[in-house]
């Protein structure tokens, strides 16, 4: 049996308790996993001060760069290896993988890498009394050990998009992986190794939330700042958590997404990326659309063309060319994604098309898997309309006016992020400046500058992530004032 194992201070370490890692595509268990108890967590903690204070402390930019350079080749180098980690934890089609998940992990490094190199600080002159002057500048420093708390549906890319700015920024981190996903987050520590990125500036310890590694990370006194990813209410824990010492947290957390298709969109343009945005990952994106709003006079036809391309996703094993649709992660979300389809029924939606559990074969039959579901007919009162899902479903609602579609898609309690579809220059601007949300999308979904801001708005997160932004979060801006 794999044996899947914390990564504290450059080394591999076994726990004297262990958990199953199941497959989603079967149900069957594929790992052991070594969950961290509270003196591991505490080792992982002292051996990340200790890098701040000993090597890792003493980097310059470059030589920080280049290791960080060296840590995105190193993933490059053993793509196939974190490919087949990825897909094996998730289910998700290796295509998907391919394309997103592993290029974009190596690629959070070398973003920020250059970012560190190339970002100014404040200068300023001032007068003093005597004549003689003043100088100001801003000087960035690490903020110091960054806990780092990660979602099961992207768990390299979304580690990455934290760890990745974390050192660019001369930070030591703890990464909790999610303990569904631990084993991308555990083989990048051999490519830590390998890129010379000393002992203590990476380590992961797996487990769990409540009296687990989650929550010996975000209670450790000697953490100064948790990021982390995920839904809503274990980012109201973290920031409870975090309040003792008042320590800096940046969360992103669950979304409510609305997609807005006009009736002069490019249809097929919108039909393709209403797609993506809704069964992308089995639906498992904080990004995707649950909430599909459309101008009446394409209405119809646009709940038909969605039901046909739902319809032809074909389910299956990550590793078949054909398959664009994997499981869910697990069992127990599976249940949850269920339950919300009985829900809608209830609620009075009409099932355009699934609502339920596909037949697979074989051993297939043991997994986690759902039907693409699209509804229609609820009222915005709904819970399916309220509350995150996240699976591969969406309900669709026509609207008539663009006052009208504005108040439905911000009537949430989430502000992620949405889709416009407009062949109207004039109203894409107007209407994505009046979304409540973090990151509007016009004519497309999934689009990301790595540069841009990036971060929810209501209940949907706190802070910014992206290019300089995410520097304002893992440095500490200092001003030096100097007399002349």
């Amino acid at each position: 049996m794999k044996q899947i194992l914390n990564f504290i201070n450059g080394e591999y370490a076994a726990s004297s308790r262990t958990f199953d890692k199941r497959s989603p595509l079967t149900g069957q268990v594929i790992a052991q996993v070594h969950e961290a108890d509270r003196e591991q967590v505490d080792a992982a903690v002292r051996a990340a001060r200790a890098a701040l204070r000993g090597a890792w402390g003493r980097l310059t930019v470059a030589e920080r760069v280049e290791r960080l350079y060296a840590v995105a080749a190193g993933i490059e180098k053993r793509f196939d290896e974190f490919l087949a980690a990825e897909c094996e934890d998730t289910g998700k089609p290796m295509s998907l993988a391919r394309h997103i998940d592993i290029p974009r992990g190596a690629a959070n490094f070398r973003i920020f890498a250059d970012v560190i190199k190339n970002v100014p600080t404040e200068f300023f002159e001032m007068a003093t009394p005597d004549g003689r002057g003043a100088i100001n500048y801003g000087y960035r420093t690490p903020v110091g050990v960054v806990g780092v708390i990660c979602p099961w549906n992207l768990p390299l890319l979304l580690m990455t998009w934290k760890v990745g700015p974390a050192l660019a920024c001369g930070n030591a981190v703890v990464v909790k992986p999610s303990e569904e996903t631990p084993q991308t987050a555990a083989l990048l520590g051999e490519v830590m190794n390998e890129a010379g990125i000393p002992p203590g500036v990476y380590n992961v310890v797996h487990g769990f939330g409540p009296d687990s590694a989650g929550e010996f990370v975000t209670t450790h006194p000697g953490v100064n700042a948790i990021t982390f990813t995920g839904e809503t209410r274990t980012g109201e824990a973290i920031m409870k958590a975090a309040a003792k010492g008042a320590r800096p947290v940046s969360l992103e957390m669950g979304g409510k997404n609305a997609a807005i298709v006009f009736a002069d969109c490019d249809f097929d343009a919108a039909i393709e990326g209403t797609m993506r945005s809704v069964f992308a990952n089995c639906g498992q994106v904080c990004l995707g659309t649950e909430r599909v709003y459309v101008e009446r006079p394409i209405f119809e036809r646009f709940v038909e063309a969605l039901k046909r391309g739902a319809e032809g996703l074909q389910l299956g094993r990550p590793e078949n060319p054909a398959t664009n649709m994997g499981p869910l992660i697990s069992a127990e979300h599976q249940a949850k994604v269920l339950s919300y389809y009985k829900l809608a029924v209830e609620e009075g939606a009409t099932v355009v098309t699934g609502g339920g559990v596909p037949t697979m074969p074989g051993e297939l039959a043991g997994g986690s898997w759902i039907q693409p579901t699209i509804w229609t007919g609820l009222p915005q009162t709904a819970r399916v309309m309220k509350e995150e899902i996240f699976g591969p479903c969406c309900h669709i609602a026509p609207f008539d006016t663009e006052d009208e579609v504005l108040a439905k898609a911000n009537d949430n309690d989430y502000g992620l992020a949405c889709a416009i579809w407009t062949r109207d220059v004039s109203r894409a601007h107007r209407v994505a400046q009046r979304m409540e949300v973090g990151l509007s999308w016009v004519n497309s979904w999934f689009l990301r500058d790595l540069r841009t801001p990036f971060g929810g708005a209501k209940q949907s997160g706190i802070g910014r992530e992206g290019g300089v932004h995410s520097l304002e979060f893992y440095t500490e801006l200092k001003n030096v004032c100097i007399k002349l």
